[in-house]
């Protein structure tokens, strides 16, 4: 839903700016001719309670939440299909908590540990570059452009491989886009802790790792070998297809709670 929210957005951002421009003047010259005293601004405020914009803000809080409730009310069953038939392969097991931009899927491949991580973090970006593409684009694209914009947003995916048997660790940074997986570079650390450990000391140990070479720049052979690893683990097509999509629905669904916890904020 973000993307329609980018173009949703668009339709009214030109009527916004030349209200504003064309009432802007109006405004100051009314504001110039009255003689309103100070202290009637302050009780004003006082009986309300709180600022004076904040009931404005409450309402347009509630019609964007109205709004988004009312585009994604097939969106949780749906999303529930789409977990329900991701869990039912047994491979991964998901860790999705609210209000966290990362979901986490961990497995466990012979005597390894395979912890892989992507964010919705990306999805809001590539919102904003659609955001500066569309404006410069006619308003009455079809839904079909619409749809291929929602299913193309590229994903970063942090995969890291340890084993029980040695303290070395495998990093594989890659991209999840349109049903498959770019490995961008291959690290390896001697301390395994160093590919999980988020501390400043362990940020600082790694500033000094050599990463390896980027992974397209690798003999044709060895990339085609790494992608095998990789497939044999499942970091395959069916995870990269339900990765973005997963993605939407909990970007989405953040939104709607965000907007919750702000009107319920600025309510109080």
């Amino acid at each position: 839903m973000s993307a329609i929210r980018a173009l949703r957005q668009l339709s009214t951002v030109s009527s916004r700016s030349t209200v504003f421009r064309s009432t802007s003047f109006v405004a100051r010259a009314r504001l110039a001719s009255l003689q309103v005293p100070s202290r009637a601004f302050s009780v004003s405020a006082r009986s309300f309670g709180q600022g004076t914009a904040d009931v404005a803000l409450s309402n347009k809080l509630t019609e964007e939440m109205k709004y988004e409730k009312e585009s994604m009310t097939d969106s949780p069953k749906e999303a529930a299909d789409i977990l329900e038939q991701f869990k039912a392969q047994g491979k991964w097991q998901i860790e999705d908590t609210s209000f966290n931009d990362e979901v986490t899927l961990t497995r466990k491949f012979g005597n390894e540990n395979l912890r892989l991580t992507f964010s919705i973090v990306d999805i809001r970006g590539e919102q904003e570059d659609f955001d500066n593409e569309a404006a410069s684009e006619e308003n009455d694209e079809d839904g079909s452009q619409e749809e291929e914009v929602l299913n193309t947003y590229p994903i970063r995916v942090s995969l890291t491989v340890t084993k029980s048997s040695t303290p070395g660790s495998l990093a594989i940074d890659m991209m999840c886009q349109e049903g498959q997986f770019v490995v961008d570079n291959i690290a390896y650390y001697k301390e395994g802790s160093l590919a999980t450990d988020l501390t400043a000391e362990a940020d600082w140990k790694r500033r000094g790792i050599y990463m390896g070479p980027q992974f397209d720049t690798l003999d044709i052979g060895l990339q085609e070998e790494f992608d095998k690893f990789l497939q044999e683990r499942g970091v395959d097509q069916t995870l990269a297809l339900f990765i973005p999509e997963y993605a939407e629905h909990k970007e989405q669904r953040e939104y709607v709670s965000w907007l919750e916890g702000v009107k319920g904020f600025v309510d109080a």
